[in-house]
């Protein structure tokens, strides 16, 4: 097991070192490890593994046999009474299967293990162990008070019913909803949160009804709670309920059956508190640990991963070069090949997320790249949606990668613009930019340093977002967009590369009211050879091949096309129509390269998109590709036809054939 790192990085370390450093990370895991081969023989393990099964530091060596730990664990009486050779013989049997397991185990020094066993098919098994015992004694202890408090509850109720003004008075008192209802679900009491809560007449509490104060999908989370309690068993549950003042609130409620001395179930207690904060910090909570988790474990699979497709990529390319005449090239190796690459770019994705992927940092005039970021995105937002920038009049630098830090920026605000378009009329995105200063305070939730820092926030008023979506907006491959409009690494890439530059970004939404991504860098000093900047001024240097205008149906085929453009030097302006390209033909002077994909849906072509912008001169040169030649193809089209796929440099000589002489 190796380090991650990229293949062109110059500084990469030995294998033996990147081993140790891989096998120093595992060890710093809380959670146990174990690997084990196709036969049984131990392939990677770390100390959390040796140390939550007691096993001696002696027994972890690669190559030792699944057997040797059972044997050990039966011997010392691991499994309780039995002939030791049979248990090791039923357990060395039951993992030869190599079937999923998850279990708990309590161990004889009274820990819980959580034990989650997946195999590897064609290499093995791997394990993994959590020590869940505190988790464990914690639910038993809020069981027990849950118990305790539903006891107490029942019994002064039933000590409060002889004055009823008494029970008003402290049952409004309690922080909760507190009720009772008879055998027929008639609520017969009901305290002032119902009030304060769904509007609730609660001096006539026989006029209430749960399906109409919670709604039909609440109720019918409820209601067969309610059937259980009214049949003696007793209930305690948790759910999401909305209040008549719009609030989202998460809610634990205990149901109590009232019984007559011969047992018969009269009705039942009902008591709701409001655990919304509870569940919220468990939740940030959650989130940062899993983040940290996913980088380290994202980290090591892409590694693999970039070394497995550099090898599947190197002979496919080959095979196909060797083979460029043959069918069954064309029919298997070309789609593979294709599809490599394809996957090259989510590992790329996943390395950025990973915080692996190199920088090429510098001193960067933070409103100068905002008014780039401006210039590049005014083109793709409709008319309806208000742009604004606002870095302010003292100048900001930071010291980062700043084509990075571009496409973060568009990533957010293209993600905005969708949010706006989501509410269904226009909207606003204001991107403001000011210095500020994070004290201690401020930086521990932000996992920051003290000091000077830039803060950037990319605001809108589009549709928002719920609790649910916020907190996995940063893991890799989550997404709200229909299937085929995103991999979901956008937010992801941009987490890895922020933190990776020292910085720290958060998410802060309210659903129907819009969002604001926030984004901490630290603060630089400008470059000693940097010009003065006019207020304005866009600063930021140009590209050398000019802005390339690329249009294809299938969003895919453009996120590989795009990387070859980048890598020639080109700024790229994506269209998914030809009606839509030839709006931004009409709209965006000095294109350099219109390249467009032959057959796309709706009543224009390729053909017809490229024919216009040559007759306008509306694009300095044009190239049409595709991944199937008509019959009725002419053979002087006016424009080069470059076949799908294709490497960057057939690319690069196809502009060249088709520039406008």
């Amino acid at each position: 097991m190796n380090p991650v790192h990229t293949p062109s990085d110059a500084s990469a370390l030995p294998p033996l070192e990147r081993y140790h450093s891989l096998q120093t990370g595992l060890d710093l895991l809380d959670q146990g490890l174990s690997i084990f081969d196709r036969d049984l023989r131990l392939v990677a393990w770390n100390r959390a593994y040796l140390r939550l099964l007691d096993f001696p530091d002696r027994m972890g060596f690669a190559g030792a046999s699944f057997e040797s730990f059972i044997r050990y664990n039966a011997c010392r009486g691991e499994y309780g009474p039995g002939d030791p050779e049979q248990l090791v013989a039923e357990r060395v049997r039951a993992a030869r299967t190599f079937e999923p397991h998850e279990i708990e185990r309590v161990r004889p020094n009274g820990r819980v293990l959580h034990i989650r066993g997946e195999p590897v098919p064609g290499h093995g098994f791997v394990t993994l162990y959590s020590d869940v015992t505190l988790q464990r004694q914690a639910e038993a202890t809020i069981r027990a008070q849950n118990n305790e408090l539903e006891a107490r509850v029942a019994a002064r109720t039933a000590e409060l019913q002889r004055s009823e003004k008494r029970v008003r008075l402290v049952m409004d008192s309690i922080p909760a909803l507190v009720g009772f209802f008879d055998a027929d679900r008639v609520y017969r009491y009901l305290n002032r949160g119902y009030h304060d809560w769904f509007h609730v007449d609660t001096q006539q509490p026989a006029r209430a009804s749960a399906r109409a104060f919670l709604g039909e999908a609440v109720y019918a989370v409820v209601r067969p709670r309610v059937l259980r309690a009214l049949r003696g068993q007793a209930q305690s549950f948790e759910y999401e309920l909305r209040t008549r003042q719009g609030e989202q609130r998460m809610v634990r409620t205990s149901l109590v059956p009232e019984r007559t001395p011969d047992g018969l179930v009269t009705g039942c207690f009902e008591l709701t508190f409001d655990i919304t904060e509870e569940r919220r910090t468990q939740v940030l909570l959650a989130r940062a640990h899993k983040l940290e988790s996913l980088t380290h474990l994202t980290g090591g699979l892409a590694h693999d991963f970039n070394n497995i497709l550099t090898v599947v990529i190197g002979n496919l390319a080959a095979m196909a070069e060797a083979r460029a005449g043959d069918e069954a090239t064309r029919e298997y190796v070309l789609p593979a090949l294709g599809a490599a690459r394809r996957g090259a770019d989510l590992v790329k994705g996943l390395l950025s997320f990973a915080r692996r992927q190199p920088l090429e940092a510098q001193s960067v005039s933070v409103g100068a790249l905002l008014e780039t970021v401006a210039g590049l995105v005014r083109r793709v937002l409709p008319e309806s949606l208000a742009l604004e920038i606002d870095a302010g009049s003292a100048p900001l630098w930071t010291w980062i990668d700043a084509t990075l830090l571009e496409q973060a920026l568009i990533n957010m605000v293209l993600n905005a613009r969708d949010a706006c378009e989501a509410k269904g009329r226009g909207g606003r995105i204001r991107l403001h930019a000011r210095a500020t200063r994070i004290d201690a305070q401020a930086a521990t939730p932000l996992q920051l340093s003290p000091g000077d820092a830039i803060r950037i926030d990319v605001e809108d008023d589009g549709i928002g977002m719920d609790a649910y979506t916020q907190a996995h907006l940063f893991e890799p491959f989550f997404t709200t967009k229909r299937p085929g409009r995103g991999t979901g690494l956008g937010m992801a890439v941009v987490y890895g590369f922020i933190k990776q530059s020292g910085g720290a970004v958060d998410v802060h939404s309210t659903p129907g009211e819009g969002t604001t991504l926030s984004v901490w860098l630290p603060a630089a000093q400008p470059p000693a050879e940097a010009p003065h900047e006019e207020p304005g001024s866009p600063g930021a240097p140009g590209r050398e091949r000019g802005l390339a205008l690329l249009v294809d149906d299938d969003a895919q085929v453009r996120r590989v096309v795009r990387r070859h453009l980048l890598e020639l030097g080109y700024v790229v302006l994506e269209a998914e129509q030809p009606q839509e390209a030839g709006k931004l033909l009409a709209a965006t002077p000095n294109i350099s390269l219109l390249l467009t994909d032959l057959v796309m849906a709706g009543p224009l072509d390729g053909v017809e998109l490229a024919r216009t912008a040559r007759e306008g001169r509306q694009a300095q040169a044009i190239v049409i590709m595709t991944g199937n030649v008509p019959d009725d193809w002419p053979s002087a089209p006016g424009s080069p036809l470059l076949r799908k796929p294709f490497t960057t440099e057939q690319l690069a000589a196809a502009i060249e054939q088709g520039r406008l002489t």
